[in-house]
């Protein structure tokens, strides 16, 4: 193996676009470590769409740096990040890029302690880190990469180190967290940072030449130097000097139009005299451009030198610009109008449930849930739609808890708490304590002092066949999980539902709510509520159709 000293930013690129390829690969496999045998094994994907995230802000970027670059990557990973997975993996890279800023290449010492802070940096972010998962698999590795630079500074052996280190925490996993023993996998967040370690190694030795071109569909147009933001109805239409968006996506060298061989300063330069907004992104196959130009058939015939045209795309910006004049006025009316004192933003899935959470007054319903973790951008949005000087959100998921976190953590626009809601039920309970008079923390307070006053419980269906804690499911049966715990297993979604709602009553429960799903009917529904008003005369039973994917009973004893 060649030594090597230096990672450059050429090299970073790689390492970014071939360990997003490696994590895309396997996202099905990532996916399939999930312990629990629901249909919401989701964790390949959060980290993959994650990952994918920061990928495509790297290669946007223009940035000459690999410092610069490991900024566009965490900045992309953080407004990407999704699940806890794939939060704690932004935050790897969070401290891996305060580690490297500044610095244009990174020698086997800067790699080592950019690992270094990354986990420290992970650490920090989480409340109670538990062994046995991507943090251990992280730790672990950053230490072999350190351990290795007392006898070599070479990258590659460096990185091999960081990689071998990796695949041996992760193995050990099992031994670290019981439950991961007793249904025989490994962390699935764990697997998806190997993966990404594998990348890395390999585009460091040269083991895998880039599989393809990192580029994203849509043009990011926060990477876009000098970039301004305008109310554009403010600004009259001859006031656009450059009328014509414009984009083009060139295969290199094939086509018989060829005549110039592909330089990237040159190309550029020429691009930039035709117009402004100019972005230019580019490896060994392809180029792509997005330029504002009065002469958008000239940027193809100049593109058409270097290769063929593999997308061409123009929009008559002047065109646009009347339009959102013209038919935009209510969407700039909502957007001047005085902000409310409250703004409660939820995450659920299903239109019953949402019409359930507007009508105790949220504001703004994020769709997702399991198997949708919405991203910390899509959070952010839903903050800056709800238009309130305060804003409380509603995660109802603990895989979505950190995603609320991180966006309350960084959002400008208003005062942000989050109420660490992990269930739908206990989302609906928590907002009986809101009170508009109360300040933010006081109604945080109360809210989520609600949410130990209810017992949650889901039905869904096994993948697989396992054994959790002593209950031995099949594949197919109907589950019965009390507050994240699964307590009932049986081939029967009716028989499974009533023994689930028995084991959450006790001698304080007064009332029961029943929200049935997609794959429950409502005669259904009256027949589980029937039998637990017999069973349970004491009970008020209240049946609700939440149209909810994945789960075909929501359920709550208060």
């Amino acid at each position: 193996m060649v030594t090597k000293m230096e990672i450059t930013a050429q090299d970073f690129r790689a390492m970014v676009e071939i360990g997003e390829a490696r994590l895309s690969e396997n996202v099905d496999f990532v996916n399939s470590l999930n312990v629990f045998p629901v249909p919401d094994g989701d964790t390949g994907t959060n980290m993959g769409l994650t990952f994918t995230s920061g990928a495509e802000r790297v290669a946007n970027s223009d940035a000459t740096t690999v410092g610069d670059l490991a900024q566009d990557l965490a900045k992309g990973l953080l407004m990407g990040a999704r699940g806890n997975s794939g939060v704690i993996l932004s935050q790897i890279f969070r401290g891996f890029s305060k580690a490297v800023e500044g610095k244009e290449t990174l020698s086997g010492e800067d790699l080592s302690d950019a690992f270094t802070h990354g986990v420290e940096t992970a650490y920090k972010a989480v409340m109670n880190p538990v062994e046995g998962t991507i943090l251990t698999v992280a730790r672990e590795s950053a230490k072999r990469g350190v351990k290795k630079l007392e006898k070599s500074a070479d990258i590659n052996e460096v990185m091999g180190s960081v990689l071998r280190g990796s695949e041996k925490s992760l193995a050990k996993t099992p031994d670290l967290l019981p439950v991961l023993k007793e249904v025989g996998v490994v962390d699935s967040g764990g697997q998806g940072l190997v993966f990404i370690y594998q990348g890395f190694y390999e585009a460091l030795t040269g083991q895998a030449a880039p599989t393809k071109a990192m580029i994203s569909t849509k043009i990011d147009l926060s990477s876009i130097a000098h970039k301004e933001v305008h109310d554009y109805s403010e600004i009259s239409t001859s006031d656009i000097k450059y009328g014509y968006c414009t984009e083009i996506m060139v295969k290199i060298g094939e086509g018989e139009t060829v005549t110039d061989e592909f330089d990237y300063d040159t190309f550029r330069h020429y691009l930039n005299e035709l117009g402004d907004s100019l972005l230019v992104v580019a490896d060994d196959e392809i180029i792509k451009v997005h330029v504002h130009t009065e002469r958008p058939g000239e940027v193809m015939n100049y593109g058409q030198r270097f290769g063929s045209l593999m997308k061409v795309k123009v929009d008559n910006m002047r065109m646009q610009h009347e339009e959102v004049i013209n038919h935009d006025y209510s969407a700039k009316v909502k957007k001047a109008a005085a902000r409310s004192k409250y703004g409660i933003v939820a995450v659920c899935a299903g239109e019953g449930i949402k019409d359930l959470f507007t009508s105790m007054g949220v504001t703004t319903v994020i769709n997702g849930g399991q198997t949708m973790n919405p991203s910390t951008e899509d959070i952010l949005a839903a903050v800056k739609e709800a238009n309130a000087e305060n804003v409380i959100i509603l995660p109802n998921n603990k895989n979505i808890l950190m995603a609320a976190n991180q966006a309350a953590e960084v959002s400008e626009d208003c005062q942000v708490s989050v109420v660490p809601s992990k269930t739908i039920p206990q989302g609906l309970a928590s907002l009986l304590s809101f009170d508009e008079a109360q300040t933010i923390e006081e109604n945080q307070e109360a809210m989520t002092e609600q949410l130990l006053v209810v017992a949650s419980g889901q039905i869904t269906n096994a993948v697989r066949d396992t054994s959790i804690d002593g209950v031995d499911i099949k594949k197919d049966d109907y589950m019965g999980i009390i507050d994240g715990k699964i307590l009932v297993s049986t081939a029967d979604k009716k028989a499974t539902t009533i023994e689930t709602i028995s084991q959450m009553i006790n001698e304080d429960s007064e009332i029961v709510t029943l929200i049935f799903g997609e794959e429950a009917t409502e005669e259904e529904a009256e027949e589980i509520s029937e039998a637990i008003e017999e069973q349970f005369p004491e009970v008020e039973v209240e049946v609700h159709n939440g149209q909810q994917p994945v789960y075909a009973y929501l359920i709550s004893v208060e």
